[in-house]
């Protein structure tokens, strides 16, 4: 008497089913859809930090006194330069302080003002939602010359306060540059904390709320748990962001004489290029680079394993 053989040994004893190939025309339709980022980011992204690079490594010779300069390989007598020159690392450690106050303050006033969106409390969010957000439809020179002219004792129209406090001088005037950071970028980080919240399921919440949470409960047990990604996303954009600082203190140096020509990092390399030294220009902003990278990578694995715990 013969068995027949059931399907699942059947299936047991065949050779496993081969995955289709990808056809030539598949390949060239990805490639066609790639193409136009990938040309953009070597242009405009990998070849200047290539170029950076390669020109942070020459240096300048001249064949006599007044000779012609000749570009030459230096090797690292920029970097050497570099670690020398204490304006710049002056610049850093203003930046860092700047960073260490002004980042947690925009990004818990985010975070508020994204409770306070998705709180099913608050009347008329459309209106706050723009109102929150406008500011970052402002353009950081034009911030920096409206908040100028406002902090401006002779121009301001509050000029009893500005009177009494100047804004622009050498003690405060890190502390107004980062009020105009604040008042630009807070809207922003603002919605990408705010779209995370609308990503948590409604059903967390009705559950809460039968186990007699209040709203205050909810918002600091189950919605800001459930955001620290996001939090953590605008903590390394903002990091990023600070060392890159740049417009804004070079538009309030015609307001204020408190800010020197290195007063940032970047305002640092910009004076450098503008002399110009564009081999020490291109060596400060590889270094500059460098310790972005460190600080954000350092921020990022702190937190995640701060919230993995």
């Amino acid at each position: 008497m013969t068995r027949h053989q059931t399907a699942p040994a059947m299936a047991a004893g065949a050779p496993p089913a081969r995955k289709p190939r990808t056809s030539a025309a598949q390949r060239r339709a990805v490639l066609l859809f790639v193409a136009p980022f990938g040309l953009l980011f070597l242009a405009f992204y990998a070849v200047p930090i290539v170029f950076a690079v390669v020109q942070s490594l020459l240096t300048v010779e001249r064949k006599g006194t007044f000779g012609p300069p000749q570009q030459v390989f230096g090797g690292l007598v920029q970097y050497q330069q570099v670690f020398q020159n204490t304006e710049f690392w002056e610049s850093v450690g203003r930046v860092l302080l700047f960073g260490v106050v002004q980042v947690p303050i925009m990004l818990g006033l985010a975070l508020l003002f994204a409770l306070l969106l998705d709180s099913p409390l608050l009347k008329g969010k459309k209106f706050f939602r723009l109102a929150f957000f406008a500011p970052y439809a402002v353009p950081g020179v034009i911030a920096a010359i409206m908040w100028g002219f406002l902090y401006s004792p002779s121009l301001s129209p509050f000029g009893a306060v500005t009177s009494q406090v100047n804004f622009l001088s050498a003690d405060l005037v890190l502390w107004a540059i980062a009020n105009i950071v604040t008042w630009v970028y807070v809207g922003y980080n603002m919605l990408i904390i705010y779209s995370s919240l609308l990503a948590i399921p409604t059903e967390i919440y009705e559950a809460a709320k039968l186990d007699g949470a209040s709203n205050l409960q909810i918002a600091w047990r189950i919605k800001i748990p459930l955001v620290v990604p996001a939090i953590i996303l605008t903590g390394v954009f903002s990091i990023i962001g600070t060392l890159q600082l740049l417009a804004e203190p070079q538009t309030l140096r015609s307001f204020s004489s408190a800010i020197s020509s290195t007063f940032t990092p970047n305002l640092a390399v910009y004076t450098t290029a503008s002399v110009p030294n564009y081999s020490l220009a291109a060596a400060f902003s590889v270094v500059l680079a460098l310790a972005t990278f460190v600080l954000s990578f350092v921020f990022l694995k702190a937190t995640q394993r701060k919230v993995s715990q």
